[in-house]
């Protein structure tokens, strides 16, 4: 999908109403390859099968048991080590998943090469009760968590399905789709689905400097639903802000939420992308700084470019404070030759811009260094 495709991903909330057989009828039409995987002759597509293995570190996932293992989590345990392929077979694969540090150089692949027919999803929030007493917290609600280095996902749904309206009384209602923190960690044609706090790109300590690449990939929710401390760069993404029936008046949310260590000279970089929303015109910021109490040093950065921002965006003042201890002005917050309602300049000092010498050194290549997924063959 480029930055300016038109046709919207099916939401998270369409996904909960549909369920998995009505999700698949309103997908695009499938080519050819994608319909005889999905359809079940060949639930692993062009990935080889448990009789025909890609290579002998592939596993493979299916639900209906076709294939080496008929969760993710099971899978995920038995590639102990470096460099193991998950191929996954359409379907939902509800529960928790964690790739620990030890589990290096992990790719995982949506078989039908769409990800609206792999979903990983749970529904677990911050305030949710734990069986053995307390809550999970935000980290502790992700549905998956990626620790370790190397990691590369393609074609495949992470998502949290707890909803604020199911539960009145938890007031922790961060519900973390996924939490990466590895060095270079990359998801290309991938959809995060939740509300609050829906992907988490972060690092695995205050220290490491983790750098992520999202590729063509899209993301929804209200509340931060993009945030946390990584080098991180989104291209040709779609962020989409859900609409709010729980609350009166703007604002409902905040697309980016960095948390961006003060050591780290670069934080998160949104180019060539696009920002759609279901609310009302001027509902959303597009970002706030997080500067958590584990850090009270950072410095969130993000830098916004070659965007379309769509009239969701209060184009007035765009950005806005999480603490007044910590005014967005003081932070690194800039964009660059974005375009759309949202974008409109009407109070310059509430949009800082980047020069364009700046703008020269804000590009994923700057970002992400010695590494360049982009070049990953799909």
């Amino acid at each position: 999908m480029s930055s300016h495709d038109t046709r919207l991903p099916l939401s998270r909330r369409g996904f909960l109403l549909a369920g998995t057989a009505a999700a698949a009828a309103l997908a695009v039409t499938p080519a050819p390859a994608r319909a005889q995987a999905a359809g079940g002759r060949r639930p692993f597509g062009r990935f080889g099968s448990p009789a025909a293995r890609l290579t002998p570190q592939t596993l493979y996932v299916d639900s209906r048991g076709r294939g080496d293992h008929t969760t993710v989590k099971d899978a995920v345990t038995a590639a102990t080590g470096s460099g193991w392929t998950l191929v996954l077979a359409p379907g939902t694969y509800r529960g928790t998943v964690a790739v620990d540090a030890t589990r290096t150089e992990a790719t995982w692949i949506g078989a039908s090469e769409d990800p609206r027919d792999v979903v990983i999803v749970h529904d677990n929030a911050a305030g949710t009760p734990k069986p053995g007493g307390g809550t999970y917290g935000t980290s502790g609600s992700a549905t998956t968590t990626v620790q370790a280095d190397g990691f590369t996902a393609r074609w495949i749904t992470f998502a949290n399905d707890w909803l604020r309206a199911d539960h009145p009384d938890i007031t922790g209602t961060q519900a973390v789709a996924l939490k990466v923190q590895g060095d270079r960690s990359a998801f290309h044609h991938c959809r995060f689905l939740g509300h609050q706090d829906t992907l988490y790109a972060d690092s695995i300590a205050l220290t490491s400097f983790a750098r992520q690449y999202f590729s063509h990939c899209y993301a929804e929710g209200d509340v931060d639903f993009v945030f946390g401390r990584a080098t991180a760069v989104y291209e040709h993404c779609h962020f989409r802000t859900l609409d709010r029936t729980d609350l009166a008046a703007a604002p409902y949310g905040f697309v980016l939420a960095p948390s961006t260590a003060a050591a780290n000279p670069r934080g998160y970089l949104v180019t060539r992308s696009r920002v759609s929303s279901e609310a009302p015109d001027a509902f959303y910021k597009l970002a706030r700084p997080w500067v958590p109490s584990s850090d009270t040093t950072a410095r969130p950065s993000l830098v916004v470019r070659d965007t379309w921002l769509g009239p969701g965006i209060d184009a007035v003042a765009p950005y806005t404070n999480m603490s007044d201890a910590f005014p967005w002005q003081n932070q690194r917050f800039a964009e660059y030759r974005d375009t759309g309602p949202g974008a409109r300049i009407t109070v310059p000092e509430n949009r800082p811009q980047l020069t364009r010498e700046q703008a020269e050194s804000a590009t994923r290549e700057t970002y992400l260094g010695d590494w360049q997924p982009w070049k990953e063959a799909c």
